[in-house]
């Protein structure tokens, strides 16, 4: 798993009503030098409206900067920050177990996620890092990245344990047409909707039951869209890609 800086473990949500918990970096990771553990298929738990949430993220960055992007040029990464994690439900914070979530090349750290959400629904995760890379000759280069495809999803009472299964769309990029699968019928969905990057609606269709789904996406520009599944507990979002 080593395609991402990040690595995420040791994820478990909690119903207490409290503050940000103090965490440990974790040491049981399934690849000694760096990975995604659970990768974003997994992802991190749900949560319910009005309940107090809390989970520990772990993550681990390698000390060779090529081998997470062959496009970085070879070179030790002296340390990394994680600058911010976007997408968070509204009421919701984290805490890095370092002071301004800063690191070195090579280290374990942690951080706990919390909050009390008030608001049901699909967050999409997006968690900025910047590194500064040593490439030798007393040259240090800055490097920035994204990375996206986690997410939190909120429900109500009831409710929560219909909609953890994922929402799959395929295939996935696609430039013809696609498919949303895995609507089951518990989760009372009513509609779909296809938006762009800009929230702009380009498709929309009714649902009853627990029917796949199909999309002529033929038409739309090359990019990045959203699927929007609404249903009894909010909206699940996947996103997809346009060829």
């Amino acid at each position: 798993m080593k395609k991402l800086l990040l690595s995420i473990l040791s994820i478990t949500a909690l119903n207490f009503a409290v503050s940000a918990q103090s965490c440990t970096p974790g040491a049981n990771y399934a690849d000694s030098t760096f990975g995604v553990w659970p990768d974003t298929i997994q992802n991190l738990p749900p949560g319910q409206v009005n309940s107090f949430y809390t989970t520990d993220i772990n993550f681990k960055a390698p000390s060779n900067a090529s081998d997470v992007d062959p496009s970085v040029p070879t070179g030790t990464i002296n340390d990394f920050k994680v600058n911010n994690v976007i997408g968070l439900p509204p009421g919701f914070n984290y805490a890095c177990n370092n002071a301004n979530c800063f690191y070195l090349g090579g280290q374990n750290g942690c951080a706990n996620v919390f909050g009390t959400p008030t608001q049901s629904g699909t967050y999409l995760i997006d968690i900025e890092i910047t590194a500064n890379v040593d490439i030798g000759f007393g040259v240090i280069l800055p490097y920035s990245q994204t990375f996206s495809g986690y997410k939190i999803i909120i429900g109500t009472a009831g409710t929560i344990e219909q909609i953890i299964a994922p929402i799959i769309v395929s295939p996935n990029p696609s430039s013809n047409n696609i498919t949303v699968e895995g609507i089951s019928a518990s989760m009372k969905a009513t509609s779909i909707s296809i938006t762009n990057i800009e929230g702009r609606t380009v498709a929309t269709k009714s649902l009853e039951g627990n029917a796949n789904t199909s999309f002529d996406v033929s038409n739309l520009n090359a990019g990045i869209y959203f699927v929007n599944v609404y249903h009894a507990s909010g909206v699940e979002k996947v996103k997809f890609v346009k060829e």
